[in-house]
């Protein structure tokens, strides 16, 4: 995050007697002016460093720019009645903790996890999702989370079957999405977690990948596809640029997509997602982030499993002001467990509870 605007001055003990003497307070008050002159400077220096204009590479020469925000600054993502936080808030209207989480979780825009294997259920309720937001005029963000191998087999396991079988798939997605608008996330952790596959099977997942993404390309042209890229805490820039390439990034994608269901600081992922782009050379790619819960940042030994203490982030909006940058989304939805305090994907009222003090 932008350094904070203000510093902890420590005050000067009073002389002995208790009384201050008349100089102190004029003191300590231009002792602040000048650190917060500080600050601002250094804000703003901040600031145009990480989102103003060309990054300058060590020759001096401007690196590739970076495009325009593709959303209009004043569009509107789709809030799912049937989101975890509402159907919670609805099965418990009398809980002390159902206001905090209707409010602050349950009413903002989240993205919907399209996991069911089944092809005929997951068309159906695509073509639902999409078919709904666009009658309300509203954006639908859709996770497609059903890649073979799933999380190497670890927490969240599952996934399709194999290679064909995630084909057929994410045609039957793209059929549910057909002409409509929507934002496709694909397959987090997909890419950025390939150290447990054999060469082959990376092989493999590279080309589930770019079929997929060339199946929603031709099939559902008004969609725009994010790849996962991770996050800033986990791969290198270059690394990631170059499976994204085995990936069919540069033929089918429209961008990526940083910190899902992560915490790290937004400026920090601002600045990775913008690397990544700069190393893939496609300036026309743009970048989305997950700020559900990067409100405090991340813990300090960078814990991704239901860690405590962290808060809701920046509401999603297409405003970011920040060339490169798309959008700021919540792809993760809040409340949900990452399969330490429980199972993964499973609401808790408490964990949801806590991050909107």
């Amino acid at each position: 995050m932008i350094t904070k605007l203000c510093a902890r001055v420590r005050r000067p003990r009073p002389p002995a007697g208790g009384r201050k003497p008349r100089w102190a307070g004029r003191g300590i008050a231009q002792l602040i002016v000048m650190v917060l002159v500080v600050e601002v400077v250094m804000a703003a220096t901040t600031v145009q460093a990480l989102f103003m204009g060309p990054v300058r590479q060590p020759n001096g020469k401007p690196s590739l720019p970076v495009a325009k925000p593709f959303f209009p600054a004043t569009t509107r993502f789709y809030t799912d009645p049937h989101n975890p936080a509402a159907t919670w808030v609805r099965d418990h209207p009398h809980d002390r903790r159902a206001s905090a989480i209707a409010e602050r979780i349950a009413a903002e825009p989240q993205a919907a996890w399209l996991t069911e294997t089944n092809e005929s259920l997951v068309e159906e309720r695509t073509r639902s999702l999409v078919r709904t937001a666009a009658a309300q005029r509203r954006l639908p963000v859709l996770v497609l989370y059903t890649i073979p191998q799933r999380d190497c087999q670890q927490l969240s396991s599952g996934g399709a079957g194999d290679t064909a079988a995630y084909g057929r798939w994410s045609e039957a997605l793209t059929r549910g999405i057909g002409d409509g608008r929507a934002i496709v996330i694909l397959e987090p952790d997909a890419l950025a977690h390939m150290s447990c596959l054999k060469r082959r099977q990376q092989a493999e997942r590279f080309a589930a990948l770019s079929y997929a993404a060339r199946a929603l390309q031709r099939g559902a042209p008004r969609a725009r596809v994010y790849y996962d890229a991770g996050n800033s805490g986990w791969q290198p820039a270059r690394t990631m640029a170059d499976r994204l390439r085995r990936a069919g990034i540069e033929r089918y994608g429209d961008g990526i997509a940083v910190n899902v269901s992560n915490f790290n600081a937004t400026a920090d992922e601002v600045r990775y997602g913008l690397s990544v782009i700069r190393e893939l050379r496609r300036p026309r790619l743009g970048v989305v982030v997950d700020t559900s819960r990067n409100g405090a940042g991340p813990t300090r030994k960078h814990s991704f499993c239901d860690p405590p203490g962290r808060k809701l982030g920046r509401p999603p909006t297409a405003a970011t002001g920040i060339p490169g940058i798309d959008a700021f989304l919540w792809v993760k939805q809040p409340g949900q467990a990452d399969g330490c305090a429980a199972g993964p994907g499973m609401f808790l009222p408490g964990y949801a509870y806590r991050l909107t003090r």
